[in-house]
């Protein structure tokens, strides 16, 4: 079994190659500080801690106990919220926590449709399907791709929903919260707003702030444009914090992550430090690599209002292809990017757009000029076709000077193989 061993090992390591002279632009990942990545192969990630800080169902814990609560304190310092859970282990867990928290069978809800960048969680597939409950979807301007906020009040004036969920996977500008706070609060409704692809941003202050605009609980993973371990948290108000952590444990969680809540206070704390810095440099590259990218003659959406406010950029692919040609194209130049559905798509299967975030190549410490290096090699690759092995070439000069995680205390050689302990399978 040696062989059977070393062979993922060495699956691992060509991982580690290939995101080492790559350009990762994925809009919903990220690296890590070395620290936080030392302490997801920490001896917590062998334990267990059920239960609540200071009264667990375990012996062991004194520590736990410890790291558990800095992660909370430092949330509620980063994000100025009244309760924090830390405990989902995912953005769809912590969804499932908040909507189990504050609906019940047969309520209503508003979301955004998949097409029109709404999460596969946010709809009846998932988690509303689960819950039983009723879904409409908000009014969508494809032209500002954004919810349309006065049909969307009147829409819930007309329909009455228990819950709003505001959110996205594809997230270029914030979303009319305050506006449905107003109509909501004449229904007695809640609004939970899922920050995933923002959280980095709202970190630092370079979004919109969901809780200061109304929403009743944020759920959000911590690994996208939030620079931490793969996870989530929670924030709410503190009226709802009974209801929060019970859906969150015993409701969806038994064991959580102990390895990922030390990880996750690391990056609170670096977040602290270093996030304000991030997120302006972000949302910079953003626009850059879009004004770039459109200059070079691609179809970026939303030209007409500076493309995007957040990490992502959304482009119809239609005529050169569509979203898959396109991605599996430059993925052969390594530029790896996504398929995404637009909001004129009829078929799910066949998405005519593509996705790129910005936030990995921005933490490695990559600006505005580099943005435009970027866009040159996407271009070279899919308007004029340069063999894909000279845009791999060009691909890896490039990022053969950016190596290092930035917006961190302990960045250096942030994809190297953390080779410890296997050196007999080596």
């Amino acid at each position: 079994m040696r062989a059977e061993i070393r062979s993922v090992i060495e699956a691992v390591k060509k991982h580690h190659e290939l995101y080492a002279t790559a350009l990762p632009l994925i809009a919903s990942e990220n690296v890590t500080s070395n620290t936080v990545r030392m302490l997801l192969a920490s001896d917590l990630s062998h334990r267990y801690a059920e239960g609540e800080v200071g009264s667990r169902f375990y012996q062991g814990c004194r520590y736990i106990d410890e790291i558990e609560e800095k992660a909370i304190t430092l949330a509620r310092a980063l994000f100025a919220a009244e309760h924090v859970n830390v405990k989902p282990i995912s953005g769809v867990t912590a969804n499932i926590a908040a909507l189990f928290a504050l609906t019940a069978p047969r309520d209503r809800m508003m979301a955004l449709s998949v097409p029109n960048g709404g999460h596969i969680s946010h709809s009846k597939v998932s988690i509303p399907g689960m819950r039983d409950l009723e879904l409409f979807t908000f009014p969508f301007d494809a032209h500002e791709m954004n919810i349309d906020t006065e049909l969307m009040v009147k829409k819930i004036r007309e329909k009455k929903p228990k819950l709003l969920l505001f959110g996205a996977s594809l997230f270029l500008f914030p979303h009319p919260v305050a506006a449905a706070r107003e109509a909501a609060d004449e229904l007695g409704a809640r609004i939970v707003y899922d920050g995933s692809h923002v959280f980095g941003l709202i970190a630092g202050k370079k979004f919109q702030d969901p809780l200061r605009e109304g929403a009743d609980v944020v759920a959000s993973s911590t690994h996208k444009t939030f620079p931490g371990p793969q996870g989530a948290l929670i924030l709410c108000k503190e009226e709802l914090k009974q209801r929060i952590d019970g859906a969150v444990f015993p409701g969806t969680v038994s064991n959580h992550h102990l390895h990922h809540v030390a990880g996750l206070a690391v990056s609170l704390a670096e977040m602290l430090e270093f996030g304000e810095a991030y997120a302006a440099q972000t949302v910079a590259n953003a626009k850059a690599l879009a004004g770039a990218l459109y200059e070079a003659g691609f179809e970026v959406l939303c030209e007409h209002k500076g493309f995007t406010e957040s990490h992502q950029i959304a482009i119809n692919a239609l005529k050169l292809g569509g979203g898959a040609a396109v991605a599996e194209h430059l993925e052969r130049a390594n530029i790896i990017i996504n398929k995404n559905l637009l909001p004129t798509d009829k078929n799910p299967d066949r998405p005519s757009g593509v996705r790129l975030g910005v936030q990995e190549l921005t933490m490695l410490g990559m600006k505005e000029s580099e943005m435009g290096e970027v866009a040159s090699l996407i271009a070279r690759a899919v308007m004029e076709n340069v063999a894909v092995e000279k845009i791999q070439e060009a691909v890896k000069e490039l990022r053969s000077g950016y190596q290092d995680a930035r917006y961190c205390f302990d960045g250096k050689n942030a994809y190297a193989f953390p080779a410890i302990q296997i050196s007999e399978y080596l």
